[in-house]
């Protein structure tokens, strides 16, 4: 697999988008828990890059399972992470492949990464962009995190941001991914998943949910991490670039 639009969207039945998310098998879909998915009233769709479009080749699915962490905050917003099955296996095309979760707990820190999603361009009116968007941020320690948010940061995650572009709402759910060496071949996996925002001044910085520190508190996600096997995509399609 060659190239992969990573982020998932999902949906209100009448189309409209309110979170991401990214596809960690064919029978699982990562997102936050904040982002209260409901079976009964939401659709995860897959390998879409516009939504104003009709010729796209998208997958579709309803949601058959919930599976939220069990030690998810929404006061403290702690392990925001919930787990989402589709009613039917997902199937692997050139547009929609699986992100490779990260292993290594040690992430480099002078490493840029890519968020990307549907999210608000701007704060004046309640609209998302038809197409996917995506934003270059680079990491930032937890030390540095913590100096303008305290102890809302923990080291179960991980930060990335910068002034200018960012996630913004529409965004949650959403991968931060990165290649840890800054090889241009080098795989890309996901270190995080976008979990809130907030701003000082021109500085905005991004918590995510750092994958590796919630598996051994999950028995369903330590699972699938050790099932997962599927190639890593080296790059995203160009369309989405």
């Amino acid at each position: 697999m060659g190239c992969s639009l990573l982020s998932s969207s999902l949906q209100e039945q009448n189309g409209f988008h309110f979170c991401g998310g990214s596809l960690i098998t064919q029978n699982w879909v990562i997102t936050a828990a904040h982002c209260n998915v409901s079976p009964s009233h939401h659709l995860v769709v897959l390998g879409e890059y516009d939504r104003s479009s009709n010729a796209e080749p998208v997958q579709v699915r309803t949601i058959s399972k919930i599976i939220t962490y069990p030690g998810w905050n929404p006061n403290t917003m702690n392990n925001d992470l919930t787990l989402l099955k589709p009613s039917s296996p997902v199937q692997f095309t050139s547009r929609i492949s699986p992100v490779c979760l990260a292993t290594d707990i040690n992430i480099p820190q002078d490493i840029t990464c890519v968020t990307s999603g549907w999210g608000h361009t701007s704060g004046v009116a309640n609209i998302t962009p038809a197409r996917l968007q995506q934003v270059v941020l680079p990491l930032v320690t937890v030390h540095q995190c913590q100096q303008y948010w305290g102890g809302r940061i923990t080291d179960a995650t991980v930060c990335a941001g910068s002034s200018g572009a960012s996630s913004c709402q529409g965004d949650s759910g959403g991968p931060l991914v990165c290649r840890l060496n800054n090889l241009q071949e080098a795989p890309r996996v996901q270190v995080g998943s976008v979990s809130w925002r907030t701003s000082t001044r021109h500085v905005h910085t991004h918590q995510h949910i750092r994958f590796l520190d919630l598996s051994d508190g999950g028995k369903q996600l330590k699972s699938l991490k050790k099932g997962h096997k599927s190639k890593c995509p080296s790059s995203l399609c160009p369309e989405a670039q």
